[in-house]
């Protein structure tokens, strides 16, 4: 009955396997080797290299990386065969690039050495120097330092870019801002950037909010480094003249453990129209979420909460509930009292998902998904 099936489905089919047993079913037969081949079954395609059999890749990968549009690579940084295994595959992918649309890396298992990614990094960069028309890089899984280098490669090799995110963990924010105003300038269809706070400068959204300027969509800024614990705020009007020119713009803002109390003072600027705030401090929490709740109430729409259980945080919850009407999702990770939960289901009418815990459970918890 298999072979009566058309190509079509085969295709189907084959698009859910994994690398090495779309590799086995090439071998069935010719229908399926041609179905096995074909563009729609590797169109989106996902390869963990922590997975897949170790000199597979060569043989059999090489016929079908002209049909690869968008690519999510995951591998183990932390093992060699699974770093080497993903550094080929994108040293391959770099002389079939020019149709790539779409590159997400995605690094998994134990954390791996400071300067472990400089192959996969230099692997990437000369992806992009062949991939014209790449409209999506994200690089937020790679926990390695992303410099310049790279920023201003994938600037003179990807002008069509769409999205582009960097605000990936890392110890040290070697992006500046003058290599992210090289980037805007030579991309300028881009509608998406993720970046850290340190990367970000007055000029940067001076450039965004140009009357030439495509529509921008989202700013994610991350703020998990020192370099970003001292940068300078930018000031309230250059938020305002990119906010006037783009009036859906939202903004994801994370603040990490390392951000002293005086940082996110700074940090949290009323002019920002913040859309996802994740709170994830060694200090307290409590005043910035009702900072949150007075001056995000219009633009909130996301809030995640790493905090210890109190009283305080209660009450300041239960107000950002009142005040903030459109809030889509909230996620707040220790036990919170039941007028908490009660709060948010009376006041969030448009609300999809919550993680509010009355009481301890076993993690990892699970978000409640609202009818």
């Amino acid at each position: 009955m298999a072979e009566k099936l058309p190509e079509e489905v085969l295709a189907l089919i084959f698009r859910h396997l994994p690398l090495r047993d779309r590799a086995t079913a090439a071998r069935v037969c010719k229908a399926w080797a041609a179905a096995a081949t074909s563009s729609a079954v590797w169109y989106d395609t996902t390869i963990s290299c922590d997975y897949e059999q170790e000199g597979m890749f060569p043989l059999y990968l090489c016929n079908c990386l002209d049909y690869i549009h968008n690519l999510r690579l995951k591998y183990e940084p932390s093992k060699k065969t699974s770093r080497r295994s993903a550094t080929e595959l994108l040293t391959a992918l770099a002389s079939h690039a020019t149709r790539l649309q779409g590159l997400r890396l995605e690094c998994c298992g134990e954390k791996p050495l400071f300067d472990s990614g400089r192959d996969v990094l230099d692997a990437v960069q000369t992806v992009c120097r062949n991939a014209c028309k790449l409209h999506h890089l994200d690089l937020r899984r790679l926990p390695f330092t992303l410099d310049d280098e790279l920023v201003l490669q994938v600037a003179r090799g990807c002008p069509e870019l769409r999205s582009i995110f960097l605000d990936n963990h890392t110890l040290v924010d070697s992006v500046r801002p003058s290599a992210v105003l090289e980037l805007l300038e030579a991309c300028p269809h881009l509608r998406a950037l993720g970046l850290h706070l340190a990367s970000l400068s007055a000029s940067v959204l001076q450039v965004l909010a140009a009357p030439d300027r495509a529509p921008f969509k989202l700013l994610a800024l991350r703020c998990s480094c020192r370099d970003d614990a001292h940068a300078s705020p930018v000031p309230d009007e250059s938020w305002a003249a990119l906010r006037c020119r783009h009036p859906g713009l939202a903004v994801e803002l994370e603040l990490e453990p390392v951000m002293p109390a005086e940082s996110v003072t700074r940090i949290l600027q009323p002019a920002v129209p913040v859309a996802a705030l994740r709170l994830d401090l060694s200090g307290d929490t409590v005043d910035s979420v009702y900072f949150a709740a007075h001056h995000y109430a219009a633009t909130l729409r996301v809030l995640e909460v790493r905090a210890s259980a109190s009283p305080k945080l209660d009450a300041a919850l239960q107000e950002l509930a009142a005040r903030c009407s459109g809030l889509h999702e909230i996620h707040c990770f220790c036990v919170v009292k039941p007028s908490v939960l009660a709060a948010f289901r009376a006041h969030c009418p448009r609300l999809r998902s919550y993680t509010l815990k009355l009481k301890r459970e076993p993690h990892p918890w699970l978000p409640t998904l609202v009818q």
